[in-house]
């Protein structure tokens, strides 16, 4: 070890204790589940961490029934105040468990745990709490005098941010009378078993929250039932066009959150290190597994070499290895699914002709791991320009003026994020009003609270989660 390195600070295991297997959550009791069970994994050591209960059809069936029976004896007709202090009730537990959530976040997902106990975990927290506020005050949200919940929300949820897509989901849900049957990504389904312990400790009445594990045939057996109002689905744009195809023609209330390939833009007035160290956040912030994330650096061409520079030194400075010790910032990526995918489209960037480039790094022998790369040389016709890629890859195109900028960050079927970098305030609103994204970041990237709606245009879905916006999607309005 040389005398700048670091020291390994790894964050102790022995806080989480993970069970050999776990049952389905419904009507308030852990219960076995009839299609037999699979196994979640460490995608840092490819190490079994438990068997998951694999919810049936029939699971479905019984989740679905127990919502209902809560909704309508206990939940819908219990004052808003009531069920804020549930609401709140749980926030607060969430944070007394924080680092327990951390910890198994990050076996289970494959994150850093600096991102897991600093970012995730506090704004599930926050999420809670901001929803618990709104409980008893839904009639001055700006959506009718006398609005009412719409009964049994199916919720599914991806693996790249476990507990805060819960959390989105979940926290809205219940503060407008909902009650819920989440569905956690068959890869990190352990915190969400985690919180539904967290529902007993807070007492929170049996049936209002379900959670049913599974993969893809579990998670359509709930979208299709017909005892469900309300589906939420954050996840891929090719599942997303199922589940719209699947709720076409019912009455049930859908909101979609699907992916994106966000441009971040960097005007050559904006501060160079600034706007390098927000660009390594856009698109290393977990391992570029965000459907939001910048993966497509728009640079003015001006600056395109001075910018480069300092991006692949601040690049080689990036540690990649263990999620759990506390110096780490690049984890695992969360399956061998989405590493060959990764993997796929790089080989594709290269093959049409784009630069590849990434820091001396050491990947471990176990696991799933990718190197952080950038692209430069790319063509707004490459794949990787155009495709979601959901990894550590960075695709650098360069523009000569604001309008070039626009038109090529609006050229992608996507519209869900995009970020402007300049000194110029006036430019900043103008470039926000002529991009088609749902959150356009000024001068920083991947910024998220409660009170702040998120969403997407075209194919990055409808509908918005977050703040009075978040509230709308389960409220009969």
């Amino acid at each position: 070890m040389g005398i700048f390195d670091y020291a390994p600070a790894p964050e102790s295991r022995a806080v989480v204790d993970v069970k050999p297997s776990y049952d389905l959550f419904i009507g308030g009791e852990f219960v076995p589940a009839t299609g037999g069970v699979f196994k979640s994994v460490n995608p840092a050591t490819e190490e079994v961490l438990a068997e998951i209960g694999l919810a049936s059809a029939a699971d479905v069936d019984r989740a679905v029934a127990a919502a209902r029976t809560a909704y309508e004896r206990t939940w819908s007709r219990m004052p808003g105040a009531e069920r804020g202090k549930y609401l709140f009730r749980i926030a607060r537990i969430i944070q007394e468990r924080a680092r327990e959530l951390a910890v198994l976040e990050s076996i289970d997902n494959g994150k850093p745990i600096r991102e897991t106990r600093d970012v995730d975990v506090p704004l599930v927290a926050a999420h809670f709490f901001h929803y618990a506020g709104w409980a008893d005050k839904l009639e001055y949200a700006g959506h009718g005098p006398a609005p009412r919940p719409l009964g049994v929300a199916a919720q599914v949820i991806p693996w790249n941010f476990p507990l805060l897509m819960l959390a989105w989901k979940i926290a809205p849900a219940l503060a407008c009378g909902n009650t819920v049957v989440l569905k956690p990504a068959e890869t990190t389904p352990l915190t969400a078993l985690l919180f539904a312990e967290i529902c007993r400790e807070a007492d929170l009445p049996a049936g209002v929250v379900n959670i049913v594990t599974g993969a893809g045939e579990t998670g359509a057996a709930l979208v299709a039932h017909p005892g469900v109002d309300k589906v939420a689905f954050t996840g891929s744009t090719a599942v997303g066009r199922a589940i719209a195809r699947t709720v076409a023609g019912t009455d049930k209330k859908l909101t979609l959150e699907l992916g994106g390939k966000a441009a971040n833009i960097v005007f050559d007035d904006a501060p160079i290190d600034q706007a390098v160290e927000g660009v390594i956040d856009s698109i290393f912030f977990n391992q570029g597994q965000v459907c939001c994330a910048g993966s497509r650096l728009l640079v003015q061409e001006s600056i395109q070499d001075e910018l480069l520079d300092a991006l692949r030194r601040r690049m080689a400075t990036l540690r990649l290895g263990d999620p759990l010790d506390k110096n780490t910032d690049i984890g695992a990526i969360n399956s061998a699914e989405q590493l060959a995918r990764i993997t796929e489209l790089t080989a594709a960037g290269e093959a049409e002709g784009a630069e590849r480039w990434s820091p001396a790094c050491e990947l471990p022998a176990q696991g799933f791991w990718f190197a952080p790369t950038v692209f430069t040389n790319v063509s707004a016709t490459h794949r990787i320009a155009r495709e979601e890629i959901f990894g550590p890859v960075l695709s650098v195109l360069t523009f000569r003026t604001p309008d070039e900028a626009v038109a090529k960050a609006n050229n992608t079927p996507y519209g869900l994020s995009a970020g402007v970098w300049t000194e110029k305030g006036s430019r900043i609103l103008s470039m926000a009003k002529r991009l088609r994204a749902g959150v356009v970041w000024a001068n920083t990237f991947n910024k998220f609270d409660p009170a702040s709606p998120f969403g997407g245009y075209k194919e990055s879905g409808y509908g918005r989660e977050g703040g009075l916006q978040g509230l709308e999607a389960y409220l009969d309005v």
